[in-house]
């Protein structure tokens, strides 16, 4: 009990340094690969649609899945590469954001266990379940410990229930994103009961493809304001949907 309290001090405390000077920052991405046999979706090919096939997930390896896009990107570059991290996560990457001191660490949750996914998400967004991982000789704090979390995939709320540990921690107020359909509609809630902060989120359909997370997390790694990175979010969005800027503005809100 005393090593975990020591474990959470030295997160807490580093989070709150990270906040204050030029010490490493820590984003915590938790991806539901895209699964046409165990979530609510409409069906897409099949080569994207294996939610136990990262490679080729249309979240994930497929071109704009966050591991390809985040691959090809002029701003980050891929540190490593964990394979098989447990039952539930099938690979795990940790990148570096080239011009600042941020770390990534996305992991890619197998498609059958979105639900899971779901329940880790919000209790991270409850400042739970933090974690340390050393990269490039720095200590850093993932799970409710990141200085930003966001979850990236199908809404699994609206077939699903979920449960878990969802009190916010004294004085947690963790940045959450949500690009997710209806992200803010099933997920207000759940981050009242957090105390999260929901930086970005949605109000209607989407496709959560990683060129709008890319702009989000450029625009808050420049430290910009709230309504700076819904709008990267969504000029992001409209480039690539041609869905009108309008449109991805009311789509890709902040608060």
């Amino acid at each position: 009990m005393k090593y975990l309290f020591l474990i959470f001090l030295c997160c807490f405390s580093t989070r709150l340094w990270s906040q204050s000077n030029n010490s490493p920052k820590a984003i915590h991405i938790f991806v539901a690969l895209c699964d046409n046999k165990y979530q609510g979706i409409a069906p897409v090919p099949e080569s994207i649609g294996n939610g136990q096939q990262a490679s080729t997930n249309l979240y994930w390896g497929a071109g704009y899945g966050l591991k390809t896009f985040f691959n090809r990107s002029k701003d980050w570059q891929l540190l490593k590469t964990y394979s098989q991290v447990d039952s539930l996560i099938l690979e795990r990457l940790i990148f570096k954001h080239k011009s600042s001191n941020t770390y990534l660490l996305a992991d890619a949750y197998d498609g059958r266990y979105i639900q899971q996914t779901l329940t880790d998400f919000v209790e991270a967004a409850a400042g739970r379940n933090g974690f340390e991982l050393t990269v490039n000789k720095n200590m850093l704090c993932f799970g409710g410990d990141a200085n930003l979390i966001g979850y990236v995939g199908h809404n699994g709320l609206m077939e699903v229930e979920i449960t878990g540990a969802f009190e916010a921690l004294p004085d947690n107020r963790t940045d959450a994103i949500v690009l997710a359909c209806y992200g803010k509609q099933y997920f207000d809630q759940l981050f009242v009961q957090t105390n999260a902060r929901p930086l970005l989120w949605t109000t209607h359909l989407m496709a959560p493809e990683a060129y709008t997370l890319e702009a989000a997390l450029s625009a808050w790694i420049k430290e910009s304001t709230p309504d700076q990175v819904a709008e990267a979010a969504a000029q992001a969005y409209n480039k690539y949907q041609k869905c009108g800027i309008g449109a991805a503005r009311k789509l890709l809100v902040t608060g």
